[in-house]
């Protein structure tokens, strides 16, 4: 039963106080709200309502898709709510479940949250290296040679010429040098400083808001009702499939909570940054949706399914400067959620290493900066070699069950928590009762089961991995079971 041991509430709060592992609380309402906003809106309504409509076989019916995983979003940001109030630690999920099912389970999920954070971080890499050659070629009329832009499966897929590009000692060299590149960058700002990182968020996300405005009143103008038939080409089977792809848009909001250990109220302003962002962005993207699907026929995304904003403006033949625009939003919204993703994983990280189930050399905080410099710099360094030589959908498919998984969860431990200690303080409660957390849960199962049978299979195989690196590491070096001898 040992590998059930629960840690207590009241334990994690008192050592996340105590001793030289603690970060700086600096974050308002204000802050939180818009890394929330930074960590939503991004790759995924730039890159993945390509994929929804037209792999996912949703077309149109996209904006039923959109609201679904709204909805099952919905329920899980009040419960994330609840928790991250109650708990303002940095390990969001983790540190939740460590609370309510055990260290055991606690491992699974911090395992599981590297699929959301750093493999849907090199989603977004990937994405962000198509839109700045589009931002590129847009301003100069040039394009980056695509033998550094994609990865090798892509660019044999797209039907390119393996013997047109370099070869080092007979090997072809195809990298995404660019996705790369942007991955040194935002890990270099991370260390610098929270504060200094959410004031650069919050820049982009002014940006990035203004020129999806720009996008969806330039959309209404080329909006054709025609394009809109069939409006549900996949029936609802396509709309399911449509939901568990575009919930990659969504993943984000969740992100709070990691930094609630360096928010001022944690107990008032965690619950309005992953409620808020969640609101402002859903109305965000089922503007975006509509327009988008109303411009061209949705199998005409199919050439372009990595960058459907842009192939959206470039069907109508808009102006130049429009598409550059575009593709300029899209650098910056991908640039954010890569801020925000490299902010998250690092402190679950972090989290895991003080309890002593990852060595101590990741709980180290930079003396001058006080961030979590050590776990930063690791997340980049994996984030951009994944993101070097891997594909978009696979990684966003990882993500999106891991995601969900970690959602699932996040809900069963609102239930536990108040089975078992019903009296505690909650600054947040989330409204509904007992039925939240089970529609939450109900919601995640559902669209779970829209993902293809191979992305299961990674899935049980990555959490095999981790099982094996617990037993081998974590299950003896726990401090909780150390204090507990």
């Amino acid at each position: 039963m040992s590998l059930f041991q629960i840690k207590s509430v009241d334990s994690i709060v008192a050592e996340s106080e105590g001793g030289g592992q603690k970060l700086a609380r600096v974050l308002g309402s204000f802050d939180v709200t818009m890394i929330g906003i930074g960590a939503i809106v991004g790759a995924g309504i730039f890159a993945m309502v390509g994929a929804a409509a037209v792999k996912g076989n949703a077309g149109p019916s996209l904006i039923i898709s959109l609201i679904i995983t709204a909805i099952a979003c919905g329920f899980c940001a009040l419960c994330y709510a609840e928790l991250a109030a109650m708990v303002p630690i940095a390990g969001s999920a983790y540190t939740y479940t460590y609370a309510t099912m055990g260290e055991l389970v606690a491992w699974i999920i911090g395992w599981d949250l590297i699929l959301e954070y750093a493999i849907g971080n090199v989603a977004v890499a990937i994405s962000w290296s198509g839109y700045f050659n589009d931002l590129i070629k847009s301003l100069t009329g040039l394009e980056i040679p695509v033998w550094l832009r994609l990865d090798y499966h892509t660019f044999m897929l797209a039907g390119n010429d393996i013997n047109a590009v370099p070869h080092i000692f007979g090997i072809p060299v195809v990298v995404n040098l660019l996705a790369v590149s942007v991955t040194v960058l935002i890990t270099w700002v991370l260390v610098q400083g929270i504060k200094e990182s959410t004031r650069f968020n919050s820049l982009m996300v002014g940006v990035k808001l203004l020129v999806l405005a720009i996008f969806v009143g330039f959309g209404f103008y080329y909006f054709k009702v025609e394009n809109w038939t069939p409006f549900a080409p996949g029936g609802w089977k396509g709309i399911q499939a449509g939901a568990a792809y575009i919930f990659f848009a969504y993943i984000g909001f969740d992100a709070v909570s990691t930094v609630a250990e360096e928010t001022k109220d944690p107990r008032r302003n965690m619950p309005i940054g992953i409620i808020g962002s969640l609101a402002i962005c859903t109305v965000i993207y089922i503007l975006v949706a509509v327009v988008l699907t109303g411009m061209m026929p949705f199998n005409e995304l199919k050439l372009k399914i990595a960058e459907p904003l842009v192939a959206g403006l470039e069907y109508n033949h808009a102006s130049r400067w429009l598409i550059g625009l575009v593709s300029l939003g899209a650098v910056v919204a991908t640039t954010a959620v890569l801020l925000v993703f490299q902010m998250g994983q690092p402190r679950i990280f972090f989290s895991m290493s003080r309890d002593g189930l990852l060595p101590k050399y990741f709980a180290r905080v930079h003396p001058v900066h006080k961030t979590p410099h050590v776990t930063t710099i690791w997340t980049g360094i994996f984030v951009g070699v994944f993101s070097a030589f891997f594909s978009l959908d696979t990684m966003a498919e990882l993500c999106n069950i891991g995601t969900l998984f970690a959602f699932v969860l996040v809900c069963v431990g609102v239930i536990i928590l108040r089975h078992k200690e019903p009296d505690r303080p909650r600054p947040f409660r989330a409204p509904g009762g007992i039925f939240t957390p089970l529609l939450g849960i109900g919601f995640c199962l559902y669209l779970m089961m829209g993902l293809e049978f191979m992305t299961w299979m990674r899935f049980v195989a990555w959490l095999a991995a981790g099982l094996v690196i617990y037993f081998m590491y974590g299950y003896k070096n726990s401090r909780l079971r150390a204090n507990s001898l």
